[in-house]
């Protein structure tokens, strides 16, 4: 008896040790620790408004390039750096450097959506969110999140500006389109808070993008200005549905997206992360949130086409953004701010707000206290057998089976069976995992731009096997719409698809509208992106190893709709 009193208060120690762990950024916001005041009443005007401002940095540009970065953050007294392209033994030496010479630690970030392998080589990538918009369980992007967060923190970073939680309701896209969850707002807003919630309670700062949605644009605004047309409403019941939810579940920080949107404020060309009515009267004032307000990259052409000379870092404070990415020259606009400050332009208690919070999430990030990254074993340390585990775990719980449950179910593996793949120019894991189910089988290969001789001699050889099961394959290292297949290509699929062939995608499932026949055939699998993962996820379906769970988070009309999957 006095054995299992004691295991029941263990069990509620242990559980209130877990939950009372620490607090969340939100909660310390409300109750700003001393670290923040002692920091804040050493700076002077100019010191503060640095902390808004963070600068890029790349690790595969040279030492030259690193040195001049650190002499801009030494100088300026930045408040961060954001990490783009390199390695992780380069980047954490970087950041050594880098803390070394700022007297308040610098957040350091990373735009990491599928992880560290978005921005660094010799690191783990983990599923694009439109693969993981498949997903019928969101504990798994939980999961996802900590292993993210245990790596940003072993490269000692702070912050990641992700998830993406645009909903990408326009198939046309050229800028979200596979790094969004999907389509319907209900699966973008489970997926994204579940990526979020790992990466928090993993101790990581994270930035919901790109407010107040992103999803319906086909204009990218790293090279111009998109223009949202919508009415207030709509903004507000579709677009904007991710980020209230996700606001109400304890969201760190919001990005603001570079677009115009006549319905929210009608000044002429003024991108969103410059307009007051939008970030501080809609995200601020009316959606209630506390967090860090961050804009996207400030040297992007949607923002600075009509606003130059450091007018758009100017008007993006007044806004009310608490931090400012990769301005084209922050040290001009810290003059401008100051300017302004004396103008009556805005409040110098406004900035303060900002530099407060942001000093608090350093605090909350464990900055308060200095550290020097080891650089023994860091690709090691990222490169966990954990994470391989689950990127594969993720993508055998994403592949989606489109058609023929029963004719795969049925398939003979002594038969004699032609394994093609098309789009690469050489046999792939797909091929290889495939015939570990049908063994009696060839493999085929045919590259993208494959002549009409190259076609006519593999449908000619394929006509005496009694299966063909074919791998059309993206090569592409993102996965974009208008798969580059040659029209003999295509066409070549459509003869396949009227035929008893059956499919496996490794592409972005758009691509299915540019493929035409493939809803003819015998079977259909998707694979979403073309990593060795998702093929021997696809593979397991074919060769009966693998129950598919996956399905379509968006829609590919006419033959395909959201939620679609056997």
């Amino acid at each position: 008896m006095k054995k299992n009193i004691f295991l029941a208060i263990a069990l509620c120690i242990a559980t209130f040790s877990v939950s009372a762990q620490k607090q969340t950024y939100l909660e310390m916001l409300a109750n700003q620790p001393k670290w923040v005041d002692s920091v804040f009443n050493k700076l002077n005007r100019r010191e503060r408004i640095a902390q808004m401002f963070f600068v890029r940095a790349h690790t595969n540009l040279g030492q030259k390039y690193t040195d001049s970065v650190g002499l801009v953050i030494k100088k300026e007294q930045l408040g961060g750096v954001i990490f783009f392209q390199g390695g992780p033994v380069r980047q954490a030496v970087a950041t050594n450097a880098y803390q070394k010479v700022s007297r308040v630690p610098l957040i350091v970030a990373n735009d990491g959506e599928w992880g560290l392998g978005m921005r660094l080589d010799s690191t783990i990538s983990f599923p694009y969110q439109m693969t993981l918009g498949a997903i019928q369980n969101k504990e798994l992007l939980y999961k996802m999140g900590l292993e993210v967060a245990k790596d940003f923190k072993r490269m000692g970073m702070q912050m990641n500006l992700a998830p993406d939680a645009d909903i990408n309701n326009n198939p046309k896209n050229p800028v979200i389109n596979y790094r969004s969850f999907g389509e319907n707002k209900y699966n973008v807003a489970t997926k994204t808070g579940a990526y979020m919630k790992g990466m928090q309670d993993g101790g990581l700062l994270t930035t919901l993008k790109h407010f107040p949605g992103h999803g319906d644009t086909d204009v990218d605004s790293h090279y111009d200005l998109p223009q949202l047309t919508f009415s207030a409403t709509r903004l507000d019941t579709l677009e904007m549905y991710p980020f209230k939810e996700l606001i109400k579940q304890g969201a760190s920080g919001i990005m603001i997206a570079h677009m115009n949107i006549p319905s929210l404020d009608k000044t002429p060309n003024l991108p969103s992360t410059l307009s007051k009515p939008i970030v501080t009267g809609i995200l601020k004032d009316k959606l209630g949130f506390k967090g860090l307000i961050i804009s996207d990259a400030m040297d992007m052409k949607g923002v600075v086409k009509y606003f130059k000379d450091g007018e758009a870092d100017l008007l993006g404070i007044i806004a009310g953004n608490d931090i400012l990415e990769l301005s084209e020259n922050s040290d001009r606009a810290n003059k401008l701010i100051r300017k302004a400050v004396r103008q009556g332009r805005i409040e110098m208690k406004t900035i303060d707000e900002s530099v407060r919070k942001i000093l608090t999430a350093k605090y909350w990030a464990g900055l308060n206290k200095r550290d020097t990254i080891i650089t023994q074993g860091i690709v090691a340390g990222v490169n966990r057998n954990t994470s391989n585990a689950l990127v594969q775990e993720l993508a055998n719980a994403s592949v989606t089976l489109l058609k023929g449950k029963e004719y795969i179910k049925n398939m003979i593996p002594i038969r004699r069976t032609a394994i093609i793949s098309i789009g690469v120019p050489s046999v792939t894991r797909f091929q290889k995992e495939i015939s570990k189910g049908f063994y009696n089988s060839v493999y085929y290969v045919l590259d993208k731009d494959a002549s009409a001789a190259q076609i006519s001699n593999i449908a000619r050889e394929i006509g005496a096997f009694d299966q063909v099961i074919v791998g059309i394959h993206d090569a592409r290292s993102r996965p974009a719409n208008n798969i580059p297949l040659n029209a003999g290509v295509k066409n070549f699929i459509k003869e396949l698809s009227g035929k008893n062939a059956v499919f496996a995608l490794f592409a972005n499932p758009y691509n299915l509208s540019a493929l035409p026949g493939l809803e003819n055939s015998k079977g259909l699998v998707i694979g979403y992106q073309k990593e060795d993962y998702m093929q021997i996820s696809a593979a397991a379906v074919i060769n009966n190893r693998l129950v598919p769970s996956g399905k379509l988070p968006v829609s590919i009309l006419p033959n395909y709709k959201f939620g679609d999957g056997l």
